[in-house]
């Protein structure tokens, strides 16, 4: 059980410090044409919940011996899942893919991929894996305060923020 839990939280880990060398390249090339960063006050309460999520996964599961569920395939499928809806985001998006808003003036809102049918679809992975990676591993106190918090930021700081960035740069065309 840890064994599978370091392997997964490894391949997690990796992929996220992947995605934010994706994110600050694309960040300081969209800087570099002009673009302007909104909501920095809050990105910092992101990177806290997503590195304590980590933290509170790993000790839920050791400290309380926790143990995957019979039905844990259904998990791994979803987390599976998510992953590639990220991937189908971020090549949607391309240079405006980002964990940061930055809003480039002038630029043409993507609508392909994913982004025909959701208006936000990488927020919605983010909700995905919050959600089922803990119940990989039998974790369901880690999976619901990450997710209750997460939905929170999202529904109350996040999304409105960024669709007043989209509003404004849309009026600004």
């Amino acid at each position: 059980m840890i064994m599978g839990l370091v392997a997964v939280l490894l391949l997690v880990i990796v992929q996220r410090l992947f995605e934010l060398q994706i994110a600050q390249r694309h960040r300081t090339a969209l800087l570099a044409r002009g673009a302007y960063e909104v909501g920095q006050g809050h990105y910092p309460f992101f990177v806290l919940l997503h590195s304590l999520f980590f933290v509170s996964l790993v000790g839920e599961v050791t400290l309380w011996h926790r143990t995957s569920p019979a039905w844990w395939p259904f998990a791994a499928v979803m987390l599976a899942v998510a992953q590639g809806l990220r991937l189908w985001c971020i090549r949607s998006l391309g240079v405006f893919w980002n964990t940061r808003i930055i809003v480039l003036p002038g630029a043409a809102l993507v609508k392909k991929g994913p982004y025909r049918y959701l208006r936000h679809p990488n927020y919605l992975v983010v909700i995905i894996e919050l959600l089922v990676l803990p119940l990989l591993f039998g974790a369901y106190g880690t999976s619901l305060v990450f997710s209750l918090a997460n939905l929170v930021l999202l529904l109350w700081v996040r999304i409105p923020m960024e669709e007043a960035a989209l509003a404004y740069k849309k009026t600004a065309q």
